[in-house]
């Protein structure tokens, strides 16, 4: 799918491409409804009652270059992605920041909420924290702010993702 496709991609089609992606991969997954309003990660953890420490945020990180060297990386609700240091070593660039939501979904076809580390274009790094290989389940986003994904930390190694060790770093 091309940056322009994603762009025009309706969210119903996107989630199709994710659900697939995570069927492809063989985890164990449920879906979970939500309502848009609500996709944020600390809005969607207290409404619905899914702690912090279990729910992902994936991240769209680019270089300041043109174009633009990419990752996707996700990390805790309970951390901070470590853009300014690891993340920008990892990319081999001066310097990067989150991604502006245009071309996050330009680049992925997903809004801001529900960005997933499945269904991502294949040329695209994805890289884990290393505390959610540890969980049992997380929870990240399902392609659309109106569904979020309860899976085994086991299948982002089935779509190439690879675990990093600090690639965040605890708030609080």
């Amino acid at each position: 799918m091309s940056p322009a496709d994603r762009l025009r991609t309706e969210p119903a089609e996107i989630e199709r491409v994710v659900l697939d992606a995570v069927i492809a991969s063989g985890a164990d997954a449920e879906v979970i409804e939500v309502d848009p309003d609500l996709a944020d990660t600390a809005a969607f953890c207290e409404h619905y009652g899914y702690p912090p420490e279990t729910s992902g945020n994936c991240i769209l990180v680019a270089s300041r270059d043109d174009p633009p060297t990419m990752a996707a990386c996700l990390a805790l609700a309970t951390t901070k992605l470590d853009v300014n240091k690891r993340v920008r070593k990892l990319l081999g660039v001066r310097k990067c920041s989150f991604a502006p939501a245009e071309l996050t979904q330009q680049t992925t076809g997903m809004q801001i909420g529900g960005v997933t580390p499945f269904g991502l274009p294949d040329d695209l790094p994805i890289w884990i924290d290393a505390r959610i290989r540890d969980l049992d389940r997380v929870i990240v986003g399902g392609g659309s702010r109106s569904i979020k994904l309860l899976v085994d930390p086991a299948a982002f190694t089935t779509i190439g993702a690879e675990f990093v060790e600090d690639l965040a770093v605890a708030t609080g």
